[in-house]
């Protein structure tokens, strides 16, 4: 193993990782939060979520399904196993988790607004490990400039995913610096799975289809099924319908900047 690419791959996946917990610093100047500011914030989670679902990771993984080892047939097909493995996953730890062991119960905070919040720190924090596998893959692929840019890409896209999980755990009243916490952690599982994605990459190609669809089909539907009905539920349809355009349009703007557009 060629460990001056090893760890000079571990640096840039880490960096990625630490900039969604620099993405949540916001959180510390946050105010509490009202039905409709915490609906706002829930809808630009659901804008960014949604983003990086098509872009950062289905794009991608169609991208590279007719370079699987066994044929372009089986990696689009890994690509729509996916998608639906992940949607189905997520939804059997929605019916499945027992809501006391699943949440950390806070004082007047009904248990199925803890439930949905977590899932999106969740569906985030999945979408991270596929994401950090394919730093892993640039890095060790035969040009190292690739796996730079493609840190920087990602740790870009990772400020205002860091900001989307913190916001949502403020929203129902977790203490900032538990916020900013969890939004740290989530992005640290990046470095973790790109030392593998490093390890591997003699092999990683043909499974970085189906890991990249899995994370976007468990973000699809945790917008789908959670966030959004959870935004509507308290009357203010209007803001988090404008934030969630609002989180989609600045992630279309990153992705426009990050391509030399």
């Amino acid at each position: 193993m060629d460990w001056p690419l090893v760890l000079t791959g571990l640096a840039g996946s880490t960096a990625a990782g630490v900039a969604t917990g620099v993405g949540a610093l916001p959180v510390f100047f946050l105010r509490t939060l009202s039905d409709r500011v915490q609906s706002a914030f829930l809808g630009f989670a659901a804008g960014v979520m949604l983003t990086a679902a098509f872009r950062s990771l289905i794009s991608p993984a169609l991208e590279l399904a007719p370079q699987h080892p066994l044929g372009a047939t089986i990696g689009h097909a890994e690509v729509v196993l996916g998608l639906a493995l992940g949607a189905m996953a997520v939804q059997l730890v929605n019916r499945f988790a027992p809501h006391e062991h699943f949440v950390i119960r806070i004082e007047g905070v009904p248990a199925e607004s803890l439930q949905r919040i977590w899932l999106i720190v969740i569906a985030i924090a999945l979408h991270n490990i596929p994401e950090g596998l394919a730093l892993g893959v640039s890095f060790g692929g035969p040009d190292v400039a690739n796996g730079t840019s493609a840190a920087l890409g990602i740790g870009v896209q990772n400020l205002p995913e860091g900001l989307a999980v913190a916001a949502a755990l403020a929203s129902i009243n977790y203490p900032r610096k538990v916020a900013f916490a969890v939004a740290l952690l989530t992005g640290l599982l990046e470095p973790v799975s790109g030392f593998i994605g490093i390890a591997l990459v003699s092999w990683i190609d043909g499974l970085l289809p189906a890991a990249l669809a899995f994370a976007a089909g468990a973000m699809v539907w945790v917008v789908s099924a959670e966030i959004i009905p959870e935004t509507h539920a308290k009357g203010h349809q209007a803001v988090a319908t404008g934030s969630l355009m609002a989180g989609l349009i600045l992630m279309v703007v990153i992705d426009a900047w990050l391509a030399g557009g």
